[in-house]
């Protein structure tokens, strides 16, 4: 059982009250929970085509069904109005507004993410729309997906149909999820869809995800009101070094280079890091970089959204570790291109049911690093969260003490963070309900909201009552 003495001393012993207006909401990703997946002109996507692929998904799952949200979307929202969230981040199915990834939208399509806006909006909470968690149309990847240009460019006339659709209710818009995961685990190690296994393709696919994100906020800038608020949620990787040595340390850059700054470069600063150009320069001269490329990639943003779930540790590859133990699935290929000579570990100390470590001090030690490279750029926490075993007992409540206890030590380390400087403005629990957890299927429960997976019934768990709470009064008790 995870305790509050192991999160790294984090767990607080008073209660901490965070600033007025903090936005307390929880998340949610189309193709995890929507299913609903060839209705009202929806084809689809590439994680469609992933999923019923067999062997690729554990216990051959598929999001066919998933939560049925989209039947399911007022009883959803009813459920975030009785936890008292004051946000909800969840993403657009860019299959079921363009299907072919091109062309005119699916009014059909819109009407859904229209009403649910609209059901948010009526219970007091705010909607934050993601244009892209992963569902790419299939025909699509089928023309050359991410790792060709055209996507981009497809990607900033979707953007602007989803604004145009929706800018009068939603206000607050995110380009793209985690495009790490999309580029190096799509295309890199396969673990991902479409389930490619080209390093080179991987870093085609990270830059033209760069390009999509500068041209979507464009798009975005041009269709929505001056108020509207645009930005990027990226899966930082907390790298930390096995030792102190030269040859630990400089694994743990290489890893920083793939991981974080591949996006932060170009997104934030307007370059691609040097030595990850160095790094990668066996694979690839980068040629697919245009001129006037990286000042589209760089516009300016209103936020910066962080997913963070558990610390990276990395060492020189000397037999003791693998690319494997990087906590993002098996694969005989790699996600971490030009970085053969790495080897991941498993850090120290309690885990969660995906066998990630929990440790809070690495999300205090991401957020105040980011606020001292980017001091005028406010952060939101986007994702945080943890899977656990979870069972509704006899009695048909669901107790999860080990989600309570995660939370709490890393929202202890998101208010330190700000006591110290960091300029947060939000925290969205992953996830609103237990969902398709991608390759691992209906086998990792995230959620603070279980789902019986054959009824479709909804129970929140303890974790969801106690998360109510503190997002009611702003305020974390103490342990």
């Amino acid at each position: 059982m995870v305790t509050a003495a192991r999160q790294g001393g984090s767990a607080p012993d008073v209660a901490r009250v965070f600033p007025d207006g903090f936005l307390w909401g929880s998340a949610t990703a189309s193709y995890q929970i929507e299913g609903a997946t060839a209705e009202d002109g929806r084809t689809p996507s590439i994680w469609d085509t992933y999923a019923h692929t067999p062997g690729r998904v554990r216990n051959g799952d598929t999001g066919d069904i998933a939560t049925d949200h989209y039947h399911r979307w007022r009883e959803d929202v009813a459920l975030m109005g009785e936890l008292g969230l004051g946000a909800y981040r969840f993403s657009l199915a860019w299959p079921r507004i363009q299907p072919t990834g091109r062309g005119p939208a699916v009014q059909k399509g819109l009407d859904f993410y229209r009403r649910l806006a609209d059901e948010l909006l009526a219970k007091g909470i705010t909607p934050v729309a993601t244009l892209y968690h992963w569902d790419l149309p299939q025909e699509l990847e089928d023309a050359g997906g991410w790792p060709e240009r055209v996507t981009a460019e497809r990607f900033a006339e979707y953007a602007a149909i989803a604004a145009d659709a929706l800018g009068d209710r939603v206000k607050t818009w995110t380009t793209l999820n985690e495009p790490w995961c999309s580029a190096f685990l799509g295309y890199g190690s396969g673990v991902h869809a479409p389930g490619r296994t080209d390093p080179v393709a991987a870093l085609r696919a990270a830059h033209h995800l760069n390009l999509g994100h500068g041209l979507a906020v464009q798009a975005l800038r041009a269709a929505l009101p001056s108020n509207a608020q645009c930005s990027v949620t990226l899966n930082f990787h907390e790298v930390r070094p096995l030792t102190g040595s030269d040859a630990d340390t400089d694994a743990a850059r290489r890893i920083d280079a793939l991981a974080n700054r591949v996006f932060t470069g170009p997104m934030l600063q307007g370059a691609y890091p040097e030595d990850l150009l160095k790094d990668t320069a066996a694979l690839t001269d980068w040629s697919f970089v245009r001129d006037g490329d990286l000042e589209q990639i760089s516009r300016p943003l209103d936020f910066l959204g962080i997913n963070y779930y558990t610390p990276t540790v990395v060492s020189e590859a000397d037999g003791s570790g693998t690319h494997n133990a990087d906590g993002h699935g098996r694969s005989t290929h790699s996600p971490w291109p030009g970085a053969d000579q790495v080897a991941f570990h498993q850090p120290p100390g309690d885990t969660t049911a995906m066998g990630w470590a929990v440790d809070p001090t690495g999300l205090y030690d991401l957020l105040t690093r980011l606020s001292s490279q980017f001091p005028t750029l406010p952060l939101v926490v986007t994702e945080n969260g943890a899977a656990f075993d979870d069972y509704a007992d006899p009695s048909g409540q669901v107790n999860d003490p080990d989600r309570i206890a995660y939370v709490r030590g890393h929202l202890a380390a998101v208010h330190q963070a700000i006591e110290d400087g960091a300029d947060v403005r939000g925290y969205f629990l992953w996830s609103l309900l237990d969902n398709f957890e991608w390759g691992y299927g209906y086998s990792k429960r995230f959620g603070a909201v279980y789902v019986d997976y054959p009824t479709g019934t909804r129970i929140p768990k303890a974790s969801a009552r106690w998360y109510a709470q503190v997002a009611r009064t702003g305020t974390l008790p103490g342990a």
